[in-house]
């Protein structure tokens, strides 16, 4: 199960220290926010306001590109909000980062057992767990040992195997099981030797929430904030939703067919996403492809160790990036029949699904949404 490079685009989403041109961004998606048309009683009211602007930052986060946009009349609280910020996401990774061997999680996956794990990472494993119950073991933080399978085989070729399908199966049974870790707020061990996790299917939205949250506390009313995933706080500075669209890696999505046959989805046109005090998180396979058919990437599905072919991609709306990481992670192995059950458990939630043949269906707890 792991937004094209995006809980960088998704747990089953899972990323190595391997070199960083080797891995695109978790979501190989290009998602630009675009300004919409000023209103004109939105004009009339701003023209006797204070004068406000936007300030832009740019970075890197979890190994994705990322922006923050602000709206603000203080160009001081703004550049002294991004210092801030800049110190709270270099905090994040020293905890989630997979690129970095001294961070917690590295910490835990070479060791298989880390003592006092910040709260941070006790509550993100925590989150995953219950994600893992509700969806009957299709999302997964523990398909880190999938990860290095596949790496091995595809990119560095340092354990080429002709029966990789068999291998991967036999990792998934013997090393991939969310309840083989014992989590608690002193200590984290596995189970098993061998085992690892990755927290990027939630990692990256639990980072958004804790910017956009702190950006709120400081005052700010309007900016739209990409960690990896997105969240909106209030309305663009027109006076619309800011609008987000969403432009599918290479415009190509890898699936395969009902009778094992590989195929491509191609020309998948962009599509427009509106968010006002509200999150998107976007999981595809086609982030990071192992090999050119894109029948191998690096969404797992946690029970046959294969990568996950159900959708092409997975679009969540909802309150929080930490929950629609997480579920966009999920419906892109479970495909369409579990989305409404899932999206039920998590008020407030909408999923717009790609199908392997390009077609698309918005679905929310009702079930899918007729089309227009």
């Amino acid at each position: 199960m792991r937004k094209d490079e995006s809980m960088m685009q998704r747990l089953n989403s899972a990323n190595s220290p391997a070199p960083a041109k080797r891995i695109s961004r978790r979501r190989a998606l290009r998602i630009v926010a675009v300004a919409a048309g000023l209103p004109l009683g939105i004009a009339a009211l701003r023209a006797t306001a204070p004068a406000g602007q936007l300030f832009h930052w740019q970075g890197d986060v979890l190994g994705a590109l990322s922006e923050v946009t602000l709206w603000h009349t203080d160009a001081a609280l703004a550049q002294t909000s991004f210092i801030r910020m800049r110190g709270e996401i270099a905090r994040y990774e020293r905890i989630l980062s997979l690129y970095d061997p001294e961070s917690e999680i590295s910490r835990l996956n070479a060791a298989g057992s880390l003592a006092r794990p910040s709260p941070e990472l006790h509550s993100l494993i925590d989150d995953a767990q219950r994600f893992s119950v509700l969806s009957d073991g299709a999302f997964d933080i523990s398909v880190q040992p999938l990860w290095r399978l596949y790496e091995a085989q595809f990119w560095s070729h340092a354990d080429v195997r002709p029966d990789f399908e068999q291998r991967a199966r036999e990792v998934a049974h013997d090393l991939v099981d969310f309840r083989r870790i014992d989590n608690n707020a002193s200590r984290v061990v596995f189970a098993r030797d061998g085992m690892g996790i990755t927290l990027n299917s939630l990692g990256q939205g639990y980072i958004t929430d804790a910017i956009t949250d702190m950006l709120r506390n400081e005052g700010f009313e309007s900016a739209m904030v990409d960690l990896g995933e997105f969240r909106a706080i209030g309305l663009h500075p027109d006076g619309r939703a800011w609008r987000i669209e969403i432009a599918e890696g290479a415009t190509r999505g890898a699936a395969a067919s009902q009778d094992g046959a590989d195929r491509i989805t191609a020309g998948v046109p962009p599509r427009s996403v509106e968010l006002a005090d509200t999150a998107l998180a976007v999981s595809g396979g086609y982030g990071t492809v192992f090999e050119p058919t894109g029948r191998f990437h690096h969404i797992f599905d946690p029970k046959s160790g294969m990568s996950a072919n159900a959708l092409i991609d997975a679009a969540v709306i909802g309150p929080r990036a930490t929950t629609a990481n997480g579920l966009a992670t999920v419906l892109c192995v479970t495909g369409e029949s579990r989305a409404a059950a899932m999206l039920a458990a998590f008020p407030g939630t909408r999923a717009l699904l790609t199908r392997p043949d390009g077609t698309r269906i918005t679905v929310t707890a009702a079930g899918v949404v007729p089309a227009a």
